[in-house]
């Protein structure tokens, strides 16, 4: 299996298209955000599945039962295959209804990988470190039928201890050696997230500013050995 999730982190789906064409075949899952989606609405998503590629829309609901329900119905009927909601029970249950039928997979979202343990301070969980509020919202989210979690691959393996082997486990947060952190604070390898068990690595600039990004994708595939 493929593990690799490109960001379309991107200003317009003239742009985003581009790119998915540079890359070619050697990535089919890519994430469409908060940039792109309130650039271009739905239809980028409607695009990129006309292409036959998977989509990841990543908008990290959080709203009253009634609206993120109504609102994950619409991402399943674009066709997409995983979308973010924020670690409420009350949000991940009513996104786990408005999918339905669909395939859509519902992730709940742990702690972003631009917070650190003083960044979780500042928003009054007193006594919790980043890593023991991933755990806190993993249980949560399990007990409220999260179909998987994001989380930093510094976590991924407490939270595969505790989620267990049949939940998705899907990483920001992918640096390779030597590339830069950008404005993520707990990051890791490639190789480290995928041997800690995640199944999914989300992976923006390094792909998509390289000179190639083609072949920026297929550099890191081959550190993985898929």
């Amino acid at each position: 299996m493929n593990p690799l999730i490109v960001a379309l982190d991107l200003e317009d789906a003239e742009a985003a298209l581009r790119l998915v064409d540079r890359i070619g075949e050697a990535v089919g899952f890519y994430k469409v955000g908060l940039e792109l989606f309130t650039a271009e609405g739905p239809s980028v998503v409607r695009e990129l599945t006309a292409r036959g590629k998977r989509v990841f829309v990543d908008l990290k609901m959080y709203d009253i039962a009634a609206t993120v329900e109504r609102a994950a119905a619409r991402v399943a009927a674009l066709g997409a295959s995983f979308l973010t909601v924020h670690s409420s029970p009350q949000v991940i249950r009513a996104a786990v209804r408005g999918r339905g039928e669909s395939g859509l997979k519902i992730l709940a979202v742990t702690v972003l990988t631009s917070f650190d343990d003083g960044d979780v301070a500042d928003l009054g969980y007193t006594g919790r470190t980043a890593a023991s509020l991933v755990e806190h919202f993993v249980n949560k989210g399990v007990e409220a039928g999260a179909d998987g979690f994001i989380s930093s691959p510094l976590e991924v393996a407490r939270v595969r201890a505790l989620a267990g082997p049949g939940k998705l486990l899907v990483t920001p947060g992918v640096r390779s050696a030597g590339a830069a952190k950008g404005d993520q604070k707990r990051v890791a390898t490639p190789a480290e997230a995928v041997a800690a068990g995640a199944d999914y690595l989300v992976i923006g600039r390094e792909i998509t500013r390289a000179e190639d990004p083609g072949e920026a994708a297929q550099h890191i595939l081959t550190s993985l050995e898929v």
